[in-house]
């Protein structure tokens, strides 16, 4: 197992052309939480296809039932959580003034208020790793890591995401991000 070094809560991992196959392969997942004890992330590019409102039983405020659900990730697809930024949020805890929620009675809250200024995105399970494993995972370089940030969470085409950094990363990236989706297409 490989000794825990420094969080990479607030990072990007990016699927580095190593997990074809897998459910991350071309994914980006944002480090919400990381310690010694394990990690705890959310896929940014995956729309699950549904809006919020068809797959929560929760009688959820108008204002939630018709954003897209994004699947966090494969582990217990059937938890919610949410990110959700505004102008300034003290209780910020995966980057300055983006925060996860796990609580519905907080969410309510979220979909009840107003502000031109907050975004909400909301998924369906999530990414997990117990201690060391992601550790394990970035020494075998099957992630790459990218500084996260708000734009890049809300305001970027979640289809494109994983392509979108991997071009701001440099040339051989961008390379990299041009290949088939299939190497045994090539």
């Amino acid at each position: 197992m490989a000794e825990f070094k420094k969080s990479l809560k607030g990072q990007f991992l990016l699927d580095g052309g190593m997990l074809h196959g897998s459910f991350f392969h071309r994914s980006v997942v944002l480090i919400c939480q990381h310690d010694a004890d394990g990690a705890f992330g959310l896929v940014l590019s995956k729309d699950s296809g549904k809006k919020v409102g068809e797959a929560v039983i929760a009688d959820l405020p108008e204002a939630l039932r018709d954003h897209p659900l994004f699947i966090g990730g494969p582990v217990q697809p059937g938890t919610l959580s949410y990110l959700h930024t505004d102008t300034f949020i003290p209780s910020a805890n995966v980057l300055p003034n983006l925060a996860l929620g796990l609580a519905v009675d907080t969410l309510m809250d979220l979909g009840e208020s107003y502000s031109a200024t907050q975004k909400i995105r909301l998924f369906a399970g999530y990414s997990g790793w117990g201690g060391g494993q992601l550790e394990d995972e970035m020494e075998r370089k099957a992630w790459l890591l990218h500084p996260a940030s708000i734009e890049l969470v809300f305001d970027a085409d979640p289809a494109a995401l994983w392509k979108t950094i991997m071009c701001e990363k440099g040339p051989v990236y961008r390379i990299l991000s041009q290949g088939p989706e299939d190497l045994s297409w090539n």
